[in-house]
């Protein structure tokens, strides 16, 4: 019972949980992406065996763990680099990471959207495999990071239960915070091209600093968040509408030819209106009681017109130009009769 009053085991435990969310945060957020491709209700379900399969991954690594240590002998040369066990798979980790992101952000920009009749919706079964590929090259990730910090294999373990237990929880608002703001999905697509492109680096025996990694990310995400947060106060919608494999059915029609009931009209001629109307340009005439502000033809019930009127037939005031007027009237300039 030595651990519980070990501070240096709760600062290593604590400091180890962190860093297993910040390199959990780029796993939540592929999950999501690939959870995307399926209809809505099997969202939820693929990315909570997806973090499952994390959890396991993870923790059978750790139980291999002299297994994982003990890769770096190597096994063949290439252009006089040795390339261990450990090498070989950072390489083809990093390869996957490369490939599959920029096939997505080909795929978000140029592909075409469907619906859940259509093709384009990924099979169940391939987007959790897929996922458990890339939960094997994020685990050996973490649990890298996890034997160079921790030396008691009890402390991995809790550490990884507890990053795995907080990706669970958080794994639902992170997706829908990402299918709100594309530019997010994006970035974050840039982001595993970066760090693809760093574990290729590392399979080369080319140590790049992960703190310059975290910085640019991390800088990045900031400006990235203030011109959300300036595009929601101006009231604008995010610049760029990306394709969804998976797109929900349904709109609205935005215009109706016509109606026989009572309305108004804005700008467009009408043509005839059986009940009460009000339009605002050219009317060509009505049976009914009605308000037209310019150029009606004719009116056989009592009406206003502002500008020329041929004739009227019930009571009416006009302001110029009346023709003939066969009840009582008030004409400006030029009556005939």
């Amino acid at each position: 019972m030595d651990w519980v009053t070990n501070p240096e085991i709760w600062i290593g435990f604590f400091t180890l949980v962190a860093l297993e969310i910040v390199l959990g945060i780029d796993n939540i957020i592929f999950i999501s992406i690939l959870a995307g491709k399926l209809p809505p209700e099997q969202r939820d379900k693929a990315r909570k065996l997806g973090l499952m399969a994390a959890l396991v991954s993870r923790l059978a690594l750790l139980f291999a763990l002299s297994w994982v240590v003990k890769l770096t002998s190597p096994f063949f040369e290439v252009f006089g680099q040795g390339i261990s066990g450990r090498d070989l798979i950072l390489i083809l980790g990093g390869l996957f990471l490369l490939g599959k992101s920029v096939f997505e952000v080909h795929d978000s920009l140029e592909g075409k959207s469907g619906h859940a009749g259509g093709k384009v919706a990924a099979s169940f079964t391939a987007v959790i495999l897929q996922i458990m590929v890339l939960d094997i090259v994020f685990s050996l990730d973490s649990v890298i990071t996890a034997v160079g910090m921790v030396d008691e294999l009890g402390v991995m373990i809790a550490a990884v239960i507890v990053s795995v237990i907080v990706m669970l929880v958080a794994s639902g608002p992170i997706s829908r915070f990402v299918d709100r703001h594309p530019s997010i999905k994006m970035l974050a697509l840039s982001f595993l091209v970066l760090i693809g492109v760093v574990l290729i680096a590392e399979g080369f025996e080319q140590h790049i600093s992960k703190g310059y990694i975290y910085f640019a990310m991390a800088f990045s995400l900031l400006v990235e968040l203030l011109n959300i947060r300036m595009r929601s106060k101006a009231g604008r919608e995010e610049p760029v509408a990306l394709h969804q494999r998976y797109a929900a059915e349904g709109g609205a029609d935005d215009q109706k030819g016509g109606g026989t009931g009572s309305g108004q009209a804005g700008e467009e001629p009408t043509d005839s209106s059986q009940g009460k109307d009000q339009a605002g340009e050219r009317t060509a005439s009505s049976t009914a009681e009605g308000q037209v502000g310019e150029r009606t033809g004719s009116s056989e019930g009592k009406g206003q017109a502002g500008g020329p009127v041929g004739s009227s037939g019930g009571k009416g005031q006009v302001g110029e130009r009346i023709g003939s007027s066969e009840g009582k009237g008030q004409a400006d300039e030029r009556t005939d009769s």
